[in-house]
């Protein structure tokens, strides 16, 4: 009883966080509009937003689960870069030429969340500056897309559709925000619980379980444009959501509840998605990921996945 339980908590915080986060960006796009942004700007700053992971890593981090807050960061960017990229492209192969400086910051960009493992605990000075090269990366991906394609999401389209008034913006926005804590609660709770009464190492839930459940919809999203004729917009989408995961996530996480660092997570979890992100980036140099790039990627993803098994 206790593990269906476990298992019916994590399920529907899972289904909870993807839906509410859906909610929060028509609100926030809403928003947007009425304080004058662009459609083109809009589209571009909200289109790699992952509210769900922020939610989820708070709420594990005020429960002491620290192997399921970072999980929602770094595992989550590793599905991200591994699963939803190789998979993608063999659903349909990337062909994709990309501004070098994009690349460089994608590149970048999980180095510097090291910042914020330094120490026993994520320090709020180190998320202050994740927040700030984020916003510094996301202006000059906001400028060098009005040259290139890049930035577009579906959701926000679809939002973008569906004009909404200042009552409705609003009530959305705040729904939206209480509701995917609410799903993050169930998310981290769940997780707890099923480490508990199944006995899964908590870093392979973190890490590899609970991103994989909430991220799966990436593979989707990054497929489908490719499949239309628009890679750009698959590729440029998931380096836009990879800055969104490493800088902004953390940075937002690690202000509102500074999370405890495990030595896993330094030796372990943030080597593997810098090499993993440096891979992806370095078949985006040459011209993009075919099928087999793809395989290689998922190979490496079942590594990760078999390293936090026999990991001790």
């Amino acid at each position: 009883m206790d593990i269906l339980l476990a298992i019916l908590l994590f399920a529907a915080g899972v289904a909870i966080a993807i839906w509410s986060t859906e909610r929060l960006l028509e609100g926030l796009v809403g928003l947007a509009f009425l304080v004058g942004l662009s459609t083109f700007v809009v589209g571009a700053l909200l289109s790699g937003l992952e509210a769900e992971n922020i939610a989820v890593g708070v709420a594990a981090s005020r429960a002491d689960a620290p192997a399921i807050a970072l999980g929602s960061v770094f595992g989550g960017a590793t599905f991200l870069v591994c699963v939803a990229l190789g998979l993608g492209a063999i659903i349909a192969p990337l062909e994709v030429t990309l501004p070098r400086p994009f690349l460089l910051i994608a590149a970048l960009a999980p180095v510097l969340v090291g910042v914020a493992l330094v120490g026993p605990m994520t320090s709020r000075a180190a998320a202050a500056a994740l927040l700030v090269a984020f916003a510094a990366a996301m202006v000059y991906l906001v400028r060098a897309s009005r040259q290139q394609r890049l930035l577009e999401s579906a959701e926000v389209a679809e939002a973008e559709g569906e004009r909404r008034g200042p009552i409705m913006a609003i009530s959305l926005t705040v729904f939206g925000l209480l509701a995917v804590a609410v799903g993050g609660e169930l998310v981290a709770n769940g997780a707890q619980r099923l480490v508990s009464h199944l006995g899964i190492p908590a870093a392979l839930m973190g890490m590899v379980i609970a991103p994989a459940a909430i991220e799966l919809e990436e593979v989707i999203r990054q497929a489908v444009p490719a499949r239309e004729g628009h890679p750009e917009v698959s590729a440029g989408n998931l380096l836009g959501t990879l800055l969104y995961f490493t800088l902004f996530n953390l940075g937002v996480i690690a202000l509102i509840a500074p999370v405890r660092v495990l030595p896993q997570t330094r030796t372990l979890d943030w080597p593997f998605l810098v090499l993993a992100t440096w891979l992806a980036v370095f078949f985006l140099w040459r011209g993009g990921v075919g099928r087999l790039e793809g395989g290689i990627l998922l190979v490496a993803y079942a590594t990760y996945a078999v390293l936090h098994v026999v990991w001790r």
